[in-house]
Formats: structure tokens, C-alpha cells, sequence
């Protein structure tokens, strides 16, 4: 629209909602499992959902976001709590992915994970984990934006390669280290910068 008027709903074009998610197949992204616990009449029960839609948001202050649907039982059970983990997979972890994007009352058995001192389920074996509290819930369509501030921070001590998901299919991916990607100016403000000639 030339005239800068905001487009009405009826304006919009329809998007095929198989195209849609085929098109977004094509942008890679890690996988996490994101957890808290729900406590009801003094028993608290692990919760906990895989995630692909998790990212970094801020630096200064340490921000995180994530998108849960809305109609889903993890969320309201963070909702519940106002805190949360989340666990960055390996590509070893595909099993864990799996039980936890799948509708088991009890995802957590058979998993190996501990009680953070946070007092958050954490998995073991991920690559990093990330527990925050909730900051702020806004809406997106038929998911949340739930933002995340970050309480504390933990790496694996054996470096591994992570789960990605591609094409509706699981991969892992290792940086080339024999060659250096070329550093530009305007890298200076990605979040995830780790050095003057890496990036994850």
C-alpha cells in the first residue's frame, strides 16, 4: 500500500499453511528442551517440552525468549512457577528430543537429569543449559512470546555438536576451525559473538 495505511486482517494475503511450514523448514535451528517444575498440593512433578523456537533476545540486560503454543501444559505450568531451564541438546540426544516432543504423561522417565540449585529440572548431557525467570508473556498469533531473564549460566565440560532440526529431519553440524570465518563491522552487535573470528 503506497499510502503507509496499516493493512486490516481481510487484506492480508492467505498463506497455505503446508507451504508455510515447508518454507520455514528451509532455516535451521537448535534444539532445546525447555522444563520446570509444577507443584500441587506440595508434590512437585518435572515438566517439560522439546523447543526449536528458542532464542537469544538481549545482552544488556541477559534476555531469552521462547514460544510455547497456547494451548500447551508446559507453559502453564511455567506460567505456574515463573521460572524455567532450558537445555540445549547434543546430537547424541535425538531419544531425549523425541520423548519429550511426544504426548508421554512422564517424559522425564528414563532420563537422566538433577534439581539444580535453582530448584529447576536440568538434563544431563546437553550442551548448556539457561535458567531464568519469566519477564514478560506477549502474544503471537497461536503461540506465546514468553521472554526470559537469565538467572545463570552453565556449558558442558566435553565439547559436543549440536541437535539441529532441518527439512522436518535431524542433522548436526561442527564449525570448519581450520579456517577462520572473516570478521566484519557489522557482527559487532550478534548476540551469540564469541570471538573476533567465531560465531556460533
Amino acid at each position: 500500500m503506497s499510502d503507509g495505511a496499516e493493512m486490516t486482517t481481510e487484506e492480508y494475503p492467505e498463506i497455505d499453511g503446508r507451504g508455510f511450514r515447508n518454507v520455514l523448514g528451509q532455516f535451521c535451528t537448535g534444539i532445546t528442551i525447555i522444563t520446570t517444575f509444577d507443584e500441587v498440593e506440595g508434590v512437585k512433578t518435572p515438566i517439560g517440552f522439546a523447543c526449536q523456537s528458542f532464542a537469544a533476545l538481549s545482552l544488556e540486560p541477559p534476555l531469552v525468549l521462547f514460544c510455547p503454543t497456547k494451548g500447551s501444559r508446559s507453559w502453564a505450568a511455567i506460567e505456574r512457577n515463573g521460572r524455567f531451564s532450558v537445555s540445549i541438546l547434543a546430537e547424541d540426544q535425538q531419544e531425549v528430543c523425541a520423548r519429550f516432543g511426544s504426548r508421554e504423561p512422564d517424559k522425564f522417565a528414563g532420563t537422566l537429569w538433577h534439581t539444580s540449585d535453582l530448584d529447576l529440572p536440568v538434563l544431563d548431557g546437553a550442551l548448556a543449559t539457561i535458567q531464568c525467570t519469566v519477564a514478560d508473556v506477549r502474544d503471537g498469533g497461536d503461540h506465546f512470546i514468553v521472554i526470559g531473564r537469565v538467572l545463570a549460566l552453565s556449558e558442558a565440560t566435553a565439547s559436543g555438536r549440536p541437535l539441529l532440526f532441518y527439512r522436518g529431519q535431524y542433522t548436526a553440524i561442527e564449525p570448519e576451525k581450520t579456517k577462520p570465518a572473516p570478521w566484519r563491522a557489522d557482527l559487532e552487535h550478534f548476540l551469540t559473538t564469541t570471538t573476533l573470528d567465531t560465531w556460533l
